[in-house]
């Protein structure tokens, strides 16, 4: 792979950041409106005697802008191409899909990172709960694994989108929230009806936010969790891109990647 392609790609991205208003708003507005809003439901669960959910709440919130801000940015940073009918003259140049897709996750994970700085700060200095308290051994294990599972749902949908066109674009931006109760964001897994659970731990998500819930009181890191979800998310990751590359190649054959642009 060319690191030079790599750059062009992640450069691109940082234009369409800077001057598109939509990008903001979907990034940065609405992770600072979500961690305001939440914060503010955490404490009154606080001043209700609950200071141990209020601490759910935001923790889950913070945590939950990795799957979302990651995800968003591997399926809407190519639909701008698709849009701007830009995406046939990036691989009429010599740039490999690999190069492409690489670009993409690293664009979302370092959009991520700044993010997660941003509305760590507001909520240590306005609702004085610091994520950093988690450990940061702990904090870069949840990253990785928060961050390589958006990556397979954002490479999922991209696939969707490359196959069957811009009619179904929503999905990048409505099917990630299906995870939210699913991987009980903000609640523990016993909450949830017997059924959801088993579908709960076939998703990596549920064994982080476990861990992260139980790290609140106890900073040691759950091992065990940890790798259950590592595991998982390499299988996901294997089959997302499985799935990818078949949907790529059925749109070059049925002409649906160029009608994309139409």
């Amino acid at each position: 792979m060319s690191i030079q392609r790599i750059k062009a790609i992640l450069l691109q991205e940082l234009y369409i950041t800077r001057h598109s208003l939509e990008v903001i708003m979907d990034l940065f507005y609405f992770s600072i409106v979500n961690i305001i809003v939440f914060g503010f439901v955490s404490i009154y669960l606080a001043g209700s005697n609950n200071p141990l959910a209020a601490h759910y709440i935001l923790l889950g919130m913070i945590l939950w802008e990795i799957i979302r801000v990651t995800q968003y940015s591997i399926s809407v940073g190519s639909l701008w191409n698709i849009w701007s009918r830009n995406l046939s003259n990036m691989f009429v140049a010599p740039l490999d899909l690999k190069e492409y897709m690489a670009a993409e996750m690293l664009a979302g994970a370092v959009k991520t990172i700044i993010i997660l700085v941003l509305i760590g700060t507001i909520s240590h200095f306005i609702f004085n709960f610091n994520i950093l308290n988690l450990g940061m051994l702990n904090l870069f294990l949840f990253f990785i694994n928060l961050t390589v599972f958006a990556w397979s749902v954002g490479i999922i949908i991209l696939g969707i989108i490359f196959r069957y066109g811009t009619r179904i674009q929503a999905l990048a931006w409505g099917i990630i929230f299906l995870f939210q109760p699913l991987t009980a964001v903000f609640f523990p897994v016993r909450i949830l009806p017997d059924f959801m659970q088993k579908i709960a731990y076939a998703l990596p998500p549920t064994f982080i936010f476990e861990a992260a819930r139980a790290n609140i009181v106890n900073p040691s890191t759950n091992w065990h969790y940890i790798f259950i979800s590592l595991a998982q998310n390499v299988f996901y990751f294997i089959i997302a891109i499985w799935f990818f590359n078949i949907m790529f190649n059925k749109s070059k054959e049925t002409g649906q990647f160029a009608r994309n642009e139409g």
